[in-house]
């Protein structure tokens, strides 16, 4: 299944194994302590909005019931995750696999015109070289951006960066209602308009997609991990800026007649579950900015549009 707004590898081929756990460096139990806690409960999944994509599984929506959990207020950071690797040595799949994808108004001409360009979305193309220490390909850094989010992490780097730090991606389950913010069935985790008043509430592709982006954020791509004002539960960028990864294996009908208490996705699968759309989102082609919007990548593709939250159980008394 090709995902619908990032490319990927198909299928996938490289497994990252998560180190056992160890003793907690300090920075670890750093990235640990930042989780909210949210206390679960009932809330309706999903969406019958007729701006949404069935073929996604969006709908039908139902009523979900999930435990308490603890989930973090930003996704992880390049400072964070620069951290891990400092601990860990870490080498991450985009560097295993020597390319990530990048999409070309973030590449100098010079790497534009030697990188391939995916067939059927053009707009992306695999950069050599390319990684969460250059997330514009050789020559570019994070140095300069250690509060925006990291990106050309797979799923497995992601697991690998849980392990570490004593966490866990949340469910597709947690991660919806952690992002809607005590909100019911509204349609962004802010309510129903885009724009409330004219006020910019996320990080999505302003302009003419995708020759030309307008927003704050189009030298970047991604915006700060803070940006924006939080949700209801003190989260950030719940939509827009970067697709993050799911625990859950994805399905698009699997949760038609799947559990309703804590649900967490089939048992196998060959993609895993993204959430919250990204800074590439644009009407004109992809509004999967929307809170119930999902998409999918094989858990060992990276892009410059994916990235991750952690989440954790309640400690039990």
């Amino acid at each position: 299944m090709q995902p619908c707004c990032t490319p990927g590898h198909d299928p996938a081929t490289l497994a990252i194994t998560a180190p056992p756990p160890t003793a907690r460096s300090q920075a670890a139990l750093r990235a640990a302590k930042q989780l909210i806690g949210l206390p679960g409960g009932r809330f309706l999944m999903g969406t019958d909005d007729a701006d949404g994509f069935p073929a996604d599984g969006e709908g039908p929506v139902r009523e979900v019931t999930v435990s308490a959990f603890r989930i973090a207020p930003t996704t992880v950071t390049n400072a964070q995750f620069g951290a891990f690797v400092k601990d860990t040595g870490h080498v991450t799949e985009a560097e295993e696999f020597g390319f990530s994808y990048v999409v070309d108004v973030f590449l100098p001409a010079s790497l534009e015109a030697v990188s391939q360009a995916v067939p059927g979305t053009p707009w992306w193309r695999a950069v050599s070289g390319a990684t969460w220490r250059e997330p514009a390909g050789p020559g570019s850094s994070f140095a300069d951006r250690p509060n925006h989010p990291v990106v050309h992490v797979s799923w497995n780097d992601a697991q690998a960066y849980c392990a570490w730090s004593g966490t866990r991606l949340p469910s597709e389950a947690e991660w919806e209602y952690a992002a809607r913010g005590g909100l019911e069935q509204r349609r962004y985790p802010w309510g129903d308009e885009l724009t409330p008043g004219g006020k910019d509430m996320c990080n999505i592709w302003q302009g003419d997609f995708p020759v030309r982006n307008t927003g704050p954020h189009a030298r970047t791509g991604t915006a700060p991990a803070r940006s924006y004002r939080p949700n209801g539960y003190g989260l950030y960028n719940t939509v827009g800026n970067l697709w993050e990864w799911c625990a859950d294996w994805f399905s698009p009908d699997f949760h038609r007649t799947g559990p309703r208490q804590d649900p967490t996705g089939p048992a196998t699968g060959t993609a895993r579950v993204m959430r919250g759309g990204s800074h590439m989102c644009h009407d004109s082609y992809c509004n999967r900015y929307r809170v119930a919007a999902r998409s999918s990548n094989t858990p060992d593709s990276s892009t410059g549009n994916i990235g991750f939250r952690i989440a954790a159980d309640t400690p039990q008394n």
